[in-house]
């Protein structure tokens, strides 16, 4: 994996940490290939529990992709006609977005700067975030003369509705993150300097809670959106069979009956 991007595993907490500070963490292939590698490994990885998405340095989040890079490949496109560079969208971005929206586990991103373009659309994927008083979002796609990637499409309408999702696609610019508060894109805004301890109690609090509950919360409210009530009645019954099967479940119930902590097992 590419120093861009690095990955720590410690005590049931994936860390994936964007490592280009010095260019505001965009998104160049080998970032892309690193990042890609590392969702999917911590989505398939048993023994991780939470995910947390943080970025190096205090200036951004994720500003997107990599423009500088991106030009160049756009010349090599134009010589010899192979049309690959816009195939990162396939080959990297929506692999990254189905691995932490998929992932049987809670993913929690720390917006530290800037999170613009795809980098917005990896924080979207995200089941909770926390993000600092100074960092800012911004969907930036048009101002490229580009559409929307990474499943800013299907989750921007999900927070903000699809009217305000049209207006931010439609008119980019930068919502800060008091705004992204009041807008349900931010769960939880905090002062910078204390942006990482938050981030890493409440993700250390998912690691060692009950991870089956939690991954059926997740795929009850994904196929809540897009499903009737009378299916989605139907998916809440099959979801709590299967996490009433839990050994975290029999462990809840003998703590609270013994007035006890649960110390979860995470299955």
């Amino acid at each position: 994996m590419a120093d861009t991007v690095l990955y720590e595993v410690s005590n049931g907490l994936a860390t994936i940490t964007l490592n280009r500070p010095e260019a505001m963490n965009a998104l160049n292939v080998a970032t892309k290939v690193a990042l890609r590698e590392a969702a999917e490994e911590a989505a398939r990885d048993t023994a991780v529990r939470a995910i947390l998405l943080t970025a190096a340095g205090d200036r951004a989040f994720c500003v997107g992709q990599d423009l500088k890079e991106h030009i160049g490949l756009l010349a090599q496109d134009r010589e010899t006609g192979s049309g690959q560079t816009m195939s990162t969208v396939g080959e990297h971005y929506n692999p990254i977005v189905r691995a932490l929206t998929g992932a049987a586990k809670p993913v929690v991103a720390a917006v530290n700067g800037v999170a613009a373009g795809a980098g917005f659309g990896f924080a979207l994927a995200a089941d909770y975030r926390i993000v600092a008083d100074t960092a800012s979002f911004n969907s930036s796609f048009v101002g490229v003369a580009l559409t929307g990637d990474s499943g800013i499409s299907w989750t921007l309408p999900r927070v903000v509705g699809p009217s305000r999702a049209q207006d931010l696609l439609l008119f980019p610019r930068s919502i800060g993150a008091q705004d992204a508060l009041e807008l349900g894109i931010a769960n939880r805004v905090v002062p910078a300097d204390e942006l990482r301890a938050e981030a890493e109690k409440v993700a250390r609090k998912l690691a060692s809670g009950p991870t089956v509950a939690y991954a059926a919360i997740k795929e009850a409210v994904a196929f809540g959106l897009t499903h009737s009530l009378e299916e989605t009645l139907h998916k809440e019954d099959e979801l709590q069979t299967r996490a009433g099967q839990s050994e975290d479940h029999l462990i809840a119930v003998q703590a609270f009956v013994n007035k006890e902590k649960p110390k979860y097992l995470g299955r």
